[in-house]
């Protein structure tokens, strides 16, 4: 096939995403010619970048969060105690070698994502994005957010500009298929509409598109999630299969995922409810089940989530009383366009969500006994407990006995799958040997990071940087 036919690149890029898209503006930044296969018409491109508000955990343009590297390296499954491994970072002065035996994390691709983020986001903020600190739905917080005026959307539109500009090429409505593989190394991709050759950068997503591979990898918890956004719904695990078909290793927990707790009767991107941490929460048969209220909610929601999503059904329901006025902007930590379930009386209000009255009462009046005389501060951990009460609620804890009573349901939506590829700091797709597969690279939620909690507003972050990596490996070949 001679270098002039049309489905002959440098570079084929595989999904349009701000991963995606960030490695097609590199790598034609490089010189490379690109194409770019998006499953989703151009409309709808862009997967779940398009429909989040992008957080992003930086200090400012040039600083990633205080706590950036410890959380990441500190996210590890059955490895020594976390503090060890954050202690091993305060104590050391470089990336080296001795973090590696404590973290499955790889400290390098940590290393790179901190040194990288000011830059990428300063490189994006030349295509047209501007950045601010703005509100955000979480009311309690733990770390410092950016994000990008215009969210994920703003990021799609102007990268896709960018790359159209620099005349990256794009196929809407076309599905990757398969890895054209020749003399040991990826050389293209076989598509829905035919192949499109070059070196290859996959950057489409994770599976919870996909019913069969969540089942595979999630058991019959599967059935309970659904995409948070119309976005996850084109994410299939493309990328996963055919890179598992050419030998490559995995990371991340093919067992979680980022679970978000939003309202099920909504159809709105993230119709997430962020404020149960002020009421209590119960299951079908009208009964506590965690504690509400660890600490920060944006710290603690998905742990939270993935106990909802262990509960019958998959399903809670948020409790509040009239005490919810008392909360400053409480409106702003619920996301749902859908109206609470009011009642007057709490038998009232279980009848509405068809869930026993006189368990629920039970409930309350249990947790009404546990609360204590303490100062109620809403907007930070107050440590107001409950005592002698099992599961605790350990801030925020005040007694619900105020009419109105109110509810929204709650189920565990998929945010985005936390297993997937294994890569290194140069984005390039590692083998089940450890080695490089030539010709072949990765970035974005395809690639597995994550293990036991979302680091959160990282994900936009990782996929913007080591898209923008790979752009430009891909072009040097």
């Amino acid at each position: 096939m001679s270098v002039t036919d049309t489905s002959q690149f440098d570079v084929v890029v595989v999904g349009a995403g701000v991963a995606g898209l960030t490695a097609a503006v590199s790598a034609a930044e490089a010189g490379a010619r690109v194409v770019v296969a998006e499953r989703a018409p151009r409309d709808e491109a862009g997967g779940n970048t398009r429909y989040t508000e992008a957080f992003l955990r930086m200090k400012s343009l040039d600083e990633v969060s205080d706590d950036f590297a410890e959380m990441l390296l500190g996210d590890f499954q059955g490895h020594p105690d976390p503090g060890l491994v954050v202690e091993t970072l305060r104590d050391r002065d470089s990336w080296s070698a001795p973090a590696r035996t404590l973290s499955v994390v790889d400290p390098d691709v940590v290393a790179t994502l901190a040194d990288q983020a000011g830059p990428t986001l300063r490189w994006i903020r030349d295509h047209g994005v501007r950045f601010e600190a703005l509100p955000t739905p979480f009311l309690t917080t733990s770390t410092t957010r950016l994000m990008p005026i215009g969210g994920g959307a703003a990021l799609v539109e102007a990268l896709t500009a960018a790359a159209e500009r620099l005349g990256v090429e794009f196929r809407y409505k076309t599905a990757a298929r398969s890895l054209i593989v020749e003399d040991g190394a990826v050389a293209g991709v076989r598509t829905s509409r035919g192949e499109l050759r070059g070196r290859v950068v996959l950057a489409c997503g994770g599976y919870e598109g996909n019913p069969e591979l969540m089942a595979r990898y999630h058991g019959r918890g599967g059935r309970y999630t659904r995409p948070v956004a119309r976005g996850g719904h084109y994410n299939k695990g493309d990328g996963l299969v055919m890179g598992l078909a050419v030998g490559a290793a995995t990371a991340g927990d093919f067992a979680l995922f980022h679970a978000e707790p939003v309202d099920p009767r909504s159809g709105m991107p993230e119709a997430a409810i962020f404020a149960f941490p002020y009421g209590i929460l119960v299951n079908k048969e009208g009964r506590r089940f965690t504690d509400e209220a660890p600490g920060p909610v944006d710290a603690w929601y998905e742990r939270v989530a993935r106990r909802i999503h262990a509960q019958p059904d998959g399903i809670a329901y948020a409790v509040f009383d009239a005490g919810w006025a008392d909360v400053p902007n409480f409106s702003a930590a619920i996301r749902t366009d859908q109206p609470p379930i009011e009642a007057d009386t709490l038998e009232g209000l279980a009848a509405k969500l068809e869930i026993p009255a006189d368990a629920l009462a039970a409930t309350v009046a249990e947790f009404n006994k546990a609360c204590v005389d303490g100062e109620f501060r809403p907007l930070e951990v107050d440590g107001l407990a409950t005592r002698g009460l099992t599961p605790p609620k350990s801030n925020w804890a005040r007694p619900l006995v105020a009419a109105p009573y109110r509810a929204y349901p709650i189920i565990a939506s998929n945010v985005f799958t936390f297993g997937g590829l294994k890569t290194d700091d140069r984005a390039r797709v590692i083998d089940t040997d450890g080695e490089p597969i030539p010709g072949l690279y990765a970035a974005g939620e395809l690639t597995g990071m994550y293990y036991t909690n979302y680091t959160g507003s990282t994900s936009v972050l990782r996929g913007a940087v080591f898209g923008r990596i790979a752009g430009r490996q891909a072009a040097e070949g």
